[in-house]
């Protein structure tokens, strides 16, 4: 897989509480951009599936890896793109904590090959954001 961005948040509040917030999928759209509903077919574990609508569309990503208040990769397969997010949190200073999203792509096929640069600025572009809404979601509420 190829990165697409990293990006990294220092959020004010200790892991615990930004795991909750990052794991609260009803709410996970205030944070998500482009996401206007997301629900999970169990608990926040390894192969849960997420089911989102965004522009219009359902769409799917799996639960992949998780470690309990810590860490957690999702992934999405759409055509002949796999992308996984992951989410990392670690403690930072007291009561702060560290929040890092690194998101990885690949592509198959002919025709991805020559888009994969566009692709990654549009990943980029749209959800490179995500932990700085997620940080105004937390910090303002």
């Amino acid at each position: 897989m190829s990165q697409a961005f990293a990006v990294e948040e220092i959020i004010g509040h200790p892991a615990p509480r930004v795991w909750t917030a990052l794991t609260d999928w009803p709410n996970a759209h205030r944070w998500m951009p482009g996401i206007d509903t997301i629900t999970a077919d169990g608990e926040t574990a390894e192969g849960t599936r997420l089911t989102f609508r965004a522009r219009g569309k359902d769409r799917s990503s799996t639960i992949v890896r998780c470690v309990d208040g810590q860490s957690l990769v999702l992934r999405s397969v759409q055509g002949g793109v796999t992308a996984d997010y992951t989410y990392e949190i670690h403690g930072h200073d007291e009561g702060s904590s560290r929040v890092t999203l690194t998101a990885d792509c690949q592509s198959t096929g002919v025709l991805w090959r020559p888009m994969w640069p566009l692709l990654r600025i549009a990943i980029r572009t749209s959800d490179a954001k995500q932990l700085r809404l997620l940080k105004a979601m937390i910090e303002d509420a």
